[in-house]
């Protein structure tokens, strides 16, 4: 069973090492959180994960990784610093401050009453001073999405890489949303990473090109080790779209706080390149609020028959790196009952998001030929670049293990005496106990097997 418990992840995160309260030492600082040893391990494997199937795999994508701080009038022009806002209301009995279409039966959730503030539109994006002199017109925004740093790369990419249609532009990256009332431990923040890809196409083939892409991420948050069942694909309907999107389906996954957002994949046609090229109404899109402000390219490209410039449509599968953490954590998230009647409590993670790839302990940490011999079958396994090896000194198999499967380490290696030949049975020289995670049976393998039997596994 996954995690039905919030509770049950965060203390596990904190106890072993996932994911830390910001600012913690001072109090905490609201919607921001730090990764751990092992969490920081688990999100970079995640974030590998995507990069790996949204670029290495594919011979239609390029990547890209833009700045942070972000130019308002690119802002204005997407439309963030008119729409980018979400209800707020205050409650005139405690004073405190919510998301209005977030409250149940319109109660505070601090005191339970009802006199609250008309909802008024509260803008979440960060503003901040660009250079020693914070006036009006020295001002930038952090970015609240990656999306824009993509489409006003648009004409630099395609420049540089010759690409033309269809073909995407991915990045993963920081995001910030001034939430109102983060919650929900990860899941809703104001300091966020996304992997988001702008896939560009030809006007017409949007709508397929939205149904390709919606199945193969639903096929790839399984790979993952996401289960079907806990899994939905909800498609929105017209008054939730937001103000770029033609259509918009939601993959939802069943988090232990209830059915919610993993990933948005929008069809967002031409609206973002379009509000960002130079002489719109010479390519029938609508003119910009104030053409003093225009921007100095023309996002376009060759149409693929005409060779006439073509503002293309895009498809933009985005998730949130946090909320994928969040949900490999919940589905992983297993308590056994075993046959002596005690408890352990196993990470199931799949091999490749495994924060520690295989763990080698010393049975004897006060041996120095074992543990001379643990150090260098540690080496040995990471010249093979399968990922993180960590040396366990704790001197206690038994507490080795239970610590192993807590943090979802797939394998764990024994060095002991007979590895060194001193046990009764001479054949054992050179062979060290392999145990797996999941069925903790054990192995004996040879040590010069022992990479290529691992690498085996963890793929």
């Amino acid at each position: 069973m996954p995690a039905t418990s919030m509770d049950e992840l965060v203390s596990l995160c904190k106890r072993r090492g996932f994911i830390f309260p910001g600012s913690d030492i001072y109090g905490g600082l609201q919607g921001t959180y730090d990764y751990g040893p092992l969490g920081i391990e688990l999100k970079n494997n995640l974030k590998a994960a995507w990069w790996r199937a949204m670029v290495y795999e594919r011979d239609d994508v390029e990547g890209l990784d833009a700045s942070i701080l972000t130019h308002r009038l690119v802002l204005r022009h997407s439309g963030h610093e008119a729409t980018f806002t979400d209800p707020m209301v205050d409650c005139r009995n405690c004073k405190s401050r919510w998301r209005a279409d977030q409250l149940k039966d319109n109660k505070c959730e601090k005191c339970g009453s009802t006199d609250l503030t008309e909802p008024r539109p509260f803008n979440l994006m960060f503003k901040t001073a660009v250079g020693p002199i914070a006036e009006e017109g020295s001002f930038a925004y952090l970015r609240p999405e990656t999306a824009q740093g993509i489409f006003t790369n648009f004409k630099n990419v395609v420049d540089a890489t010759s690409r033309r249609l269809p073909f995407g532009i991915a990045q993963i990256g920081k995001a910030f949303r001034n939430e109102i009332t983060p919650r929900n431990f990860i899941f809703r923040v104001r300091e966020f990473e996304q992997m988001e890809l702008e896939f560009f196409v030809q006007p017409g083939t949007d709508d397929e090109w939205h149904s390709q892409w919606v199945e193969a991420r639903l096929q790839w948050w399984r790979d993952q080790g996401l289960l079907s069942e806990n899994l939905q694909a909800y498609h929105q309907a017209g008054d939730e779209l937001a103000h770029y999107a033609k259509a918009t389906v939601d993959i939802l996954y069943q988090f232990p706080h209830g059915l919610e957002e993993l990933e948005g994949i929008a069809n967002r046609t031409d609206f973002d390149l379009g509000s960002h090229t130079r002489g719109q109404a010479d390519l029938g899109l609508s003119a910009k609020v104030d053409p003093n402000e225009d921007s100095t390219a023309k996002l376009t490209i060759p149409h693929p028959e005409t060779q006439k410039p073509l503002v293309p449509f895009v498809i933009e599968p985005s998730a949130g790196v946090d909320r994928g953490v969040l949900a490999i954590l919940t589905e992983a998230f297993t308590k056994e009952t075993l046959e002596n009647g005690s408890e352990r409590i196993v990470l199931k993670l799949k091999p490749h998001l495994a924060p520690i790839k295989v763990a080698v302990l010393p049975l004897a940490r006060n041996k120095p030929e074992i543990v001379e011999k643990a150090k260098a079958i540690k080496s040995l396994l990471m010249a093979t670049g399968i990922g993180r090896i960590f040396y366990e000194d704790t001197g206690n198999i038994g507490k080795g293990y239970r610590r192993h499967d807590e943090v979802g380490t797939p394998f764990c290696v024994t060095v002991d005496f007979d590895t060194l030949g001193r046990g009764d049975d001479a054949s054992l020289l050179d062979t060290v106990t392999v145990r797996d995670r999941d069925t903790m049976s054990q192995v004996r393998i040879h040590i010069n097997e022992l990479a290529s039997y691992i690498r085996e596994r963890l793929v």
